[in-house]
């Protein structure tokens, strides 16, 4: 008789590929299948947040508002940068390993049996853990697009749409309008629907699909107060929590405190955004920026960084291309490293040859949440060995 696995990702490797979110699979029959017969709370609001950048960092900023006003709140994200764990916390802090375990020896026998993805079976235990701690309110980032979306399988009050891009054309085309197309589906069913300033083709589709849109006005981002997040983007995304909270206290639908609220966006702390971590006389900035999009929103930030970054080091997989940012990124920096690949070997071995090359400056490493998880173990090895 074999033994039970002895962690979470023990468990999540019977699923094949538990690397990163790259086993898409479209549709919500397995959702749906790996849903049936569970006893699940219904919570009394649940919000979507979809888009192409800034989805991870929007949730935070509004699930930590709604804490500051009362509110018992499951927060659902991804990818996570070090552990799984990352992705599923329940006011503010990370489910525990025994409670996620547990979980999953209930939903992996069903999950097996109908081919379910790893994203799949990570939401269902969000639900199932939301679930379990009787929350009031359940903010759910997407992971691909919408309409097909695992996040989508289960109804919705309110929506947020942050910042469309290209990204994931794979799966969502190749064009910004179908892009849009699909992200648009998380307002469907929403009594309140939210979205940042866009380009004028995906609002034209956003508003096609929902003429009550609500769109933010750029200015609003320029009221915000002062943000612990380090980078002028994440004004944008403090901006876009504060007015969901705002239409959502307007409709009756939370019982707001403001100052409360404002100060629990202001003081939100991102993870692997602009993460400054600091060795010896280098400063060591991580991002998990991982699109051509998501670089665009960086540059003003970057620029105020550092005047140059002694090397700027892009490592992403296989399968994404970001060399159109190195006409963006080269004036930024003495010396830019960009590159396809983003194993632990790769990671480390751009990270000694620039990095540990180095005695004092300015570093930036993006490109991924796993480069950035790697680089964060790296940093770990080394700073420890420098000690």
């Amino acid at each position: 008789m074999s033994s039970k696995p002895d962690s979470v990702e023990a468990w999540l490797a019977q699923l094949g590929r538990p690397s990163a979110d790259r086993d898409y699979r479209p549709g919500h029959a397995r959702m749906h299948a790996l849903l049936e017969g569970l006893p699940l709370h219904r919570p009394r609001l649940r919000i979507r947040i979809a888009g192409t950048n800034g989805k991870g960092s929007t949730a935070t900023m509004l699930a930590a508002a709604l804490e500051a006003s009362g509110y018992k709140v499951g927060l659902y994200t991804s990818p996570h940068v070090r552990r799984f764990s990352e992705r599923i916390r329940i006011d503010g802090i990370e489910a525990p390993d025994a409670m996620l375990s547990a979980c999953l020896e209930r939903l992996m026998p069903r999950a097996q049996s109908v081919g379910a993805s790893y994203f799949e079976v990570a939401t269902v235990m969000a639900l199932a853990c939301f679930s379990e701690a009787g929350v009031d309110v359940e903010v759910l980032e997407a992971g691909v697009g919408a309409r097909l979306d695992a996040t989508t399988a289960v109804p919705a009050e309110a929506a947020v749409l942050t910042p469309v891009g290209l990204d994931h054309q794979a799966w969502l085309g190749d064009m910004l309008e179908a892009i849009a197309g699909e992200k648009a589906w998380a307002m469907d069913g929403c009594a309140v629907a939210l979205s940042a300033p866009q380009p004028e083709a995906v609002l034209r589709v956003l508003k096609a699909r929902r003429p009550d849109l609500v769109v933010l006005d750029a200015a609003e981002a320029e009221a915000m107060p002062p943000l612990r997040a380090v980078g002028g983007h994440q004004r944008l995304n403090a901006a876009l929590a504060w007015r969901m909270l705002r239409l959502l206290s307007q409709k009756g639908m939370v019982a707001l405190r403001e100052a409360k609220a404002l100060a629990a966006i202001a003081a939100s702390e991102i993870p692997g955004r602009l993460q400054r971590i600091d060795w010896g006389r280098r400063r060591i900035w991580l991002d998990a920026a991982h699109n051509l999009h998501a670089i665009q929103a960086l540059l003003p930030s970057l620029k105020a960084l550092a005047d140059p970054f002694e090397a700027i080091i892009v490592l992403t997989r296989g399968d994404r291309d970001l060399a159109a940012a190195e006409p963006l990124l080269q004036p930024l920096a003495r010396h830019l490293h960009i590159g396809r690949g983003n194993e632990r070997a790769d990671v480390f071995r751009a990270l000694d040859d620039t990095i540990a090359a180095r005695d004092e400056g300015d570093f930036l490493v993006t490109g991924s949440f796993i480069t950035i998880d790697l680089a964060s173990e790296w940093l770990e090895m080394v700073r420890g060995i420098a000690a």
